[in-house]
């Protein structure tokens, strides 16, 4: 995971959980589009697990699981594939991006977004924290609810997307027009788990302009813009309101990597600690997984008997003639 991620979205998770009752699952069935080497897969579902419990997702106060744990959720997207039309799927921006950047454009990656779905729509989700490149699919996921709650009556709840004023979309150091994507493989994206050095290498070299006009304006100055996004992000503070501290780029570039630092560093540490026993992250994920098939099974339930399906039945005990 990168910066983009934990200023857009896990730091959102977090606080959620303080609140509420949050459900956050590592989407491994979503990882097969990109038909990843199948060690791999595993080992990094567990990488996963243990980043999301390393930023402060607490399994006693949320529920933790991996998605391929229940098949609930391949059964519930198939239904909402069914209710999605194709041009909604052939409109979203996240498909057509990657799809220009491959060779090979598998079926799962166009209909992705009903997965997605149901991953939402299974746990009567009210709030999605998202980073602000998800919007457009949880607007999807809205219409996807509303449109099977028409054909067969009320079944889901209609989620909202939360998306955090500040760092909602982190660009790429290098191309501050690019979000950033650990897809891109570029020198502008940070990892969550990067040595600090490297970190302070990378903003020092972070694309700017000539200007040398320190002022938050992404679309005139795209990125000094993000520069003051990462550094208001990591300190609570506005964009606008950074940018009044600085008439240079170097200063500005010297805090930001600082301000990155300073949050990673813990994470680091904790994700070091964690690693070391991935028995444990398991059996976590394990009781996750335990607790969020109650409310799956419910809701995927009430989707099948309203939209016509038979009950499930098991095999009748016959005895021998």
């Amino acid at each position: 995971m990168h910066l983009g991620n934990l200023l857009g979205a896990l730091r959102s998770w977090v606080a959620c959980q303080r609140d509420h009752d949050a459900v956050y699952c590592v989407v491994d069935l979503h990882a097969l589009t990109t038909a990843p080497d199948p060690g791999e897969l595993q080992a990094n579902t567990l990488a996963a697990a243990t980043m999301l419990l390393s930023v402060g997702i607490d399994p006693d106060q949320s529920t933790l699981f991996v998605q391929s744990a229940l098949s609930e959720h391949a059964e519930l997207a198939w239904m909402l594939e069914c209710t999605v039309g194709f041009g909604e799927l052939r409109r979203m921006t996240q498909f057509k991006d990657k799809s220009d950047r491959s060779d090979f454009v598998s079926a799962g990656l166009f209909t992705y977004p009903a997965l997605q779905a149901s991953d939402i729509l299974l746990y009567d989700t009210e709030l999605v924290p998202v980073g602000d490149d998800q919007r457009q699919h949880i607007e999807l996921c809205r219409d996807i609810a509303e449109r099977f709650n028409r054909r067969y009556g009320d079944t889901f709840t209609v989620p909202a997307h939360v998306i955090p004023e500040a760092g909602a979309r982190v660009m790429d150091l290098q191309s501050p027009a690019e979000k950033m994507s650990k897809s891109l493989e570029s020198a502008g994206t940070v990892g969550v788990l990067e040595e600090p050095e490297s970190v302070t290498r990378k903003f020092k070299r972070a694309v700017t302009d000539s200007q040398n006009e320190v002022r938050y304006d992404p679309a005139a100055k795209p990125g000094v813009s993000n520069l003051l996004g990462i550094l208001a992000s990591c300190t609570g503070r506005t964009p606008g309101s950074v940018a009044e501290d600085y008439d240079q780029y170097g200063p500005l570039k010297a805090d930001a990597a600082e301000a990155v630092n300073d949050l990673l560093s813990p994470i680091r540490e904790r994700y070091g600690e964690l690693s070391s026993d991935p028995a444990e992250i398991a059996r976590l994920l394990a009781d996750g997984a335990g607790k969020a098939r109650e409310v799956a099974a419910a809701t995927l339930k009430r989707a099948r008997d309203n939209a016509g399906l038979m009950p499930r039945s098991t095999p009748s005990q016959r005895t021998p003639a």
